[in-house]
């Protein structure tokens, strides 16, 4: 039952940000007699929808659910809690406790003082991984990072003259658009809007608003570009430093939210960057270039996954643009190591003939 209260959980992917992904079942008897979803921010919890179906029925009925039914009140939607000990149900098996430090056990507790029978870390790490955006963002109070990087084999990005299209096939930039539904928006630098002039949408479109955020210490952001052109249509923030208010004033006229945080090294300190877009909404980021705004990220240690589209190309070139610029560590023990799929120990490619 847990497995399918998964499944249904993630039928609200890319539309619940900056909520969490949620399924439940409602059973009796080992039969299922509801189910639900929680569908889109701001509409019913998973909790709430499969009530509703199962009416009377939920009564001493068993509820699966992949989350910790919530408690508190500071949102748009009547607790879960509550309305499960109203219902009558007999016991609550929930896959992972809610990180959210509003809820943070309270809504289990609540049940079991209601005298319901509550078992929790059913299929935990599965519920984790699904919910990992937003388990993160809670933990940290920061906007969960991913960094992704379209990179041929040898880790470029592209030639020494910033040619770039396509290094990657369109499979794969279709499934790099796909996974933009995954955050609550996609940050680029400024130096990829003035060489690509990108629209930085999700693909599908999200029914939530998504935000386009670039880096941008100087507001050099063209008014002329894709990005300020559609502001008024999906929301574009910059993130800059103080002290621009001319320049500020005619981006803020075409629609465009301007973030203004501190400087680290004359450009925008990441962790001011981050924090700001915590303050405006964002609870979760991808970071998509160019190199020497992931490299940044990386020396920072501010991330928390990595994307890497990988194609069978080789470009060599000691001027070609590697994937992860900024600060060079000066030994290889500087080195950040991942976790992840298991590598192969080599890989054997063939040149197209």
């Amino acid at each position: 039952m847990m497995r399918l209260a998964l499944d249904l959980a993630r039928r609200g992917f890319g539309e619940t940000n900056p909520n969490p992904m949620v399924g439940c079942v409602i059973a009796r008897g080992g039969r299922i007699v509801a189910r639900g979803w929680h569908g889109k921010a701001g509409g019913p919890h998973a909790e709430a929808a499969a009530l509703a179906a199962a009416g009377q029925k939920a009564r001493g009925a068993t509820v699966y659910v992949n989350l910790e039914p919530c408690s508190h009140l500071k949102k748009r939607t009547p607790p879960c809690a509550p309305a499960l000990v109203r219902a009558g149900v007999k016991r609550v098996v929930v896959g992972m406790r809610d990180p959210n430090p509003s809820v943070d056990g309270r809504g289990m507790a609540l049940l079991r003082r209601a005298g319901i029978e509550v078992v929790s870390g059913v299929l935990e790490d599965d519920a984790r991984a699904l919910n990992v955006r937003f388990a993160v963002a809670q933990t940290w109070r920061r906007p969960f990072v991913l960094l992704k990087a379209a990179i041929t084999l040898d880790g470029r990005i592209a030639t020494w003259t910033g040619d770039s299209r396509w290094i990657t096939s369109e499979k794969q930039r279709r499934e790099a658009r796909r996974l933009r539904r995954a955050h609550d928006g996609v940050a680029v630098g400024i130096g990829t809007v003035l060489s690509d002039d990108p629209l930085l949408l999700p693909s599908p479109r999200t029914k939530r608003p998504f935000f386009r955020i670039v880096l941008d210490s100087r507001l050099r952001l063209p008014l002329s570009s894709r990005l300020v052109r559609s502001a008024r249509r999906a929301p574009v923030v910059v993130v800059t430093l103080r002290g621009q208010a001319a320049r500020r004033r005619r981006l803020e006229e075409r629609g465009v939210t301007v973030l203004e945080t501190v400087a680290k090294g004359g450009r925008v300190a990441l962790k001011g960057a981050l924090m700001s877009l915590w303050h405006h909404g964002l609870r979760s980021l991808m970071v998509e270039g160019g190199g020497e705004v992931l490299g940044s990220f990386l020396a920072s240690r501010l991330f928390d996954e990595v994307a890497l589209f990988r194609a069978p190309l080789l470009l060599g070139g000691s001027r070609s643009l590697p994937a992860f610029g900024g600060p060079s560590p000066r030994r290889l023990g500087n080195a950040l190591r991942l976790e992840g799929p298991s590598l192969p120990v080599f890989e054997l490619w063939y040149p197209r003939r």
